[in-house]
């Protein structure tokens, strides 16, 4: 139920918006202060080699990279055992092809990981008429040394620990975002990843969501995103 409203004049409603106005010009110096904070973060040097599979057969992380110096990868929420990839995630990656060749006018590349094997994600590709580049890490340790991936095991001991171990985790796979760089010798190197409501920025519904009068209008369901479905599915 969308509330009561108070109908004003214009004049009353500038003085409101100004106010507003003021708020989301802090908030975006905030942003870009949190921004300047996360660029000057210390790095990892990923010392692992990680292999791939993809359309174009075997490959490494740095060939990830496609020549860029930045690589942008989602973990992509797809266990081996499932039939279909998480419909939150699915939510996500819609946008994704679009801003692929933004990306990459920006020395930055661009690739979705998930640990299903690769004939099962471009059937879900295909499904959903995708073309990003999508991998499968299913042979490797990446998604575990990355935090996304958790063993029966380590969740049914509880050890499992994700977004920094502020959470336990609850399900085998979990999504989030990282950030990796590569130098001129070729070395790589782990700058950020972000989890849970760290991804949120990210997805242009839920932005678009937040302008309009309900919001995202998730209060009173089962939990926040339950009436998200496969945009084949609605």
């Amino acid at each position: 139920m969308t509330r009561a409203h108070t109908i004003v004049r214009p004049a009353q409603y500038l003085e409101a918006r100004l106010k507003l106005l003021a708020a989301e010009r802090e908030l975006t110096r905030q942003r870009e202060a949190v921004a300047a904070q996360r660029r000057n973060l210390p790095w990892v040097r990923v010392e692992k080699s990680y292999h791939f599979e993809s359309a174009d057969g075997p490959i490494t992380l740095s060939d990830l990279f496609r020549g860029r110096s930045q690589l942008l990868i989602y973990h992509l929420m797809y266990a081996p055992e499932w039939e279909a990839a998480c419909k939150s995630c699915t939510f996500w990656a819609d946008s994704f092809d679009r801003m692929v060749p933004h990306l990459a006018a920006r020395d930055v590349s661009f690739a979705a990981v998930s640990r299903a094997p690769l004939a099962k994600l471009q059937a879900y590709a295909r499904r959903l008429g995708w073309s990003f580049p999508w991998v499968s890490a299913g042979a490797s340790d990446f998604n575990y040394d990355f935090a996304v991936s958790f063993t029966p095991e380590q969740i049914a001991r509880k050890t499992g620990r994700y977004n920094y171990g502020v959470t336990p985790a609850e399900e085998t796979d979990l999504p989030g975002y990282s950030v990796l760089s590569r130098d001129e010798s070729g070395a790589v190197f782990h700058t950020y990843s972000t989890f849970a409501r760290g991804i949120d920025a990210l997805n242009p519904v839920y932005q678009a969501l937040d302008l309009v009068p309900k919001g995202r209008d998730e209060a009173g369901l089962a939990h926040t995103m339950s009436w998200v479905k496969r945009r084949d599915e609605y």
